[in-house]
């Protein structure tokens, strides 16, 4: 039976990404994924993992703070130097001279979030004050407070939707922790951490070596 997988935050970690889909038995052909937005910027293969993560039959893409970054670098040439300095300068040097145009594309058509069965993903966070199609896009990618107060009011829910899975807010934890009806799923592998990857039915993870570990020799975006 097809399977639903979710994971978090890449950040340029190709070979953490090959570990989780490998440790998870992911079939490309039959299987889902869907990604909570950040495969840019960090560690040196965000066009590696971009074209992994295009091998997927079923992907669903949400967009994150530094996808958009780096889509609006591909769209105009344009890198702003908070961007160079948070992990753009590895995007950037991934690709050398051109970025195949289906990468444009996928990060182009990425979605602000998805649901799924009454499931919410989305990457950063939304508001509990209004519905969810009344929302910005800058909620959407960089919010902070509602994993902040999914953390301060667990085991409380705070919506009504059944399970919330967001990125964007690292933890300081192996595998994702869940707030409420909150998963959180970035395990810091854009930093010192690992990346995670779990069975949506299930909620099996399988989460890959600490990155460092898979780059040795490179600071990423460790050394900010």
């Amino acid at each position: 039976m097809p399977k639903t997988f979710v994971v978090g935050d890449i950040h340029g970690s190709y070979r953490a990404l090959l570990q989780c889909l490998e440790k998870s038995r992911f079939n490309y052909q039959k299987d889902t994924l869907i990604c909570l937005g950040d495969v840019a910027d960090g560690w040196p293969e965000t066009r590696q993992a971009i074209d992994e993560l295009l091998k997927i039959e079923s992907l669903i893409y949400v967009l994150g703070n530094h996808d958009f970054w780096a889509l609006d670098w591909m769209d105009t040439g344009y890198a702003n130097d908070t961007w160079l300095i948070q992990g753009g300068q590895a995007t950037i040097d991934s690709y050398e001279d051109k970025v195949p145009a289906d990468h444009f594309q996928l990060l182009k058509s990425a979605l602000p979030y998805y649901i799924h069965r009454n499931e919410l993903f989305v990457h950063a966070g939304i508001s509990i004050e209004s519905p969810i199609e009344r929302q910005g896009i800058q909620t959407f990618l960089w919010d902070r407070s509602f994993a902040q107060l999914a953390k301060k009011k667990h085991p409380q829910k705070l919506t009504s939707y059944n399970s919330i899975y967001i990125g964007h807010t690292p933890i300081n934890k192996n595998t994702p922790i869940q707030y409420g009806e909150v998963w959180m799923m970035d395990t810091g592998a854009g930093w010192s951490g690992r990346l995670s990857m779990m069975n949506i039915e299930t909620q099996e993870c399988f989460v890959s070596d600490p990155v460092p570990e898979l780059y040795p020799g490179i600071e990423g975006r460790k050394k900010i």
